[in-house]
């Protein structure tokens, strides 16, 4: 199966509110003219029958798409949508506008508008496809940070083991030393892809970790390093010094480490993930997201939100547990899936 296949069909929940939300929009008949009578409603078999359409409306008729006039009232419709499928204020605001131009006064089908919405998203979201880049340092050092709960740990494993798969020699650092089930998490992905996975006693120091981890990975020759961190926000101070020292700690052993700072979120908690960026951003240099859980939300809007607002590079999304159910970020692709269209 195709990712974007995969994209397609485990993305329902926002492709269905979007897609249905469009669909309703366009076959949505405006208010009656001011002043017009309504019809009165006949009882069935009463009255006149219907008149038949002739030749050319029966021809014309067939296989048409209902069309809608674009104007402000549906206009403003297509920004509500836009905002409860979690785009943002300002960034539905900008699709929307950007949609009504050229295309005021005429009349627009519902594909026609899926794929007017598909361009625009697609457009937003081009600048930040990025793919991880690997660097020819060895061994390259990856920081994964995020909250706890927003797939940190298993998107550690599923990169190492794509990356395993490519040939690359990975070793991982389980820094989240005060949650056992994380290290658990991570030994498993570790013994499934045949990557050493190196842990610490319970709520022993992550730093020291981080150290011993990169002189390890030095000594096997390893490609990469990737070092999954705690992710308690209760107390900011407390995680921004703990991600300090880590940082601090590797430059000792590498100057220029870490080479990558990777924000994962979920795609679950919407809007919420705006407000993690701009944590994390203060809080570690972060480099570019991964956004997993976009199976199990129809919020999937907030990543068009994210890249319009801050243009972090996008490398990665996931719409399952699998290994290959994690991969690279591929915008027209996702505008696609996020409308409802089938190509």
């Amino acid at each position: 199966m195709s990712f974007f296949k995969k994209l397609r069909d485990r993305m329902f929940r926002s492709s269905d509110r979007i897609g249905e939300g469009l669909d309703a929009l366009v076959a949505e008949e405006p208010p009656a003219a001011a002043g017009a009578a309504p019809e009165e409603a006949k009882p069935a078999g009463q009255g006149a029958p219907d008149p038949k359409p002739g030749l050319l409306g029966r021809l014309f008729s067939r296989g048409e798409e209902p069309a809608r006039v674009v104007d402000d009232a549906m206009l403003e419709s297509l920004e509500d949508l836009l905002i409860q499928a979690d785009m943002g204020v300002e960034t539905a605001t900008r699709v929307t506008a950007n949609i009504a131009e050229g295309r005021f006064g005429r009349r627009i089908s519902s594909t026609e508008l899926r794929r007017a919405l598909a361009d625009e998203v697609s457009r937003i979201l081009t600048p930040v496809a990025r793919p991880l880049p690997l660097y020819p340092q060895k061994p390259q050092v990856v920081l994964v940070v995020g909250v706890n709960g927003s797939g940190k740990t298993t998107t550690i494993g599923k990169l190492a083991s794509q990356f395993r798969a490519a040939g690359k020699t990975v070793v991982i650092a389980a820094g989240d030393t005060f949650r056992a089930a994380a290290v658990e998490q991570l030994q498993v992905w570790g013994q499934r892809a045949g990557v050493p996975v190196l842990t610490a006693p319970e709520g022993s120091d992550p730093a020291s970790l981080a150290f011993d981890a990169l002189t390890r990975a030095q000594a096997d020759g390893a490609d990469l390093l990737l070092i999954d961190t705690a992710g308690r926000l209760q107390n900011r101070a407390d995680l921004m010094e703990e991600l300090a020292k880590i940082v601090r700690v590797l430059r000792k052993v590498d100057p220029a480490a870490p080479h990558n700072t990777l924000l994962v979120l979920d795609a679950t908690t919407g809007q919420n993930a705006l407000a993690q960026v701009e944590i994390f951003r203060k809080i570690a240099d972060v480099s570019g997201l991964v956004m997993t859980k976009l199976d199990g939300t129809a919020k999937g809007g907030v990543l068009v939100a994210l890249a319009d607002r801050f243009g972090l590079p996008i490398h990665a999304i996931g719409v399952g547990e699998q290994i290959d159910d994690l991969a690279p970020f591929d915008p027209e692709d996702f505008a696609r899936a996020l409308v409802g269209l089938d190509a």
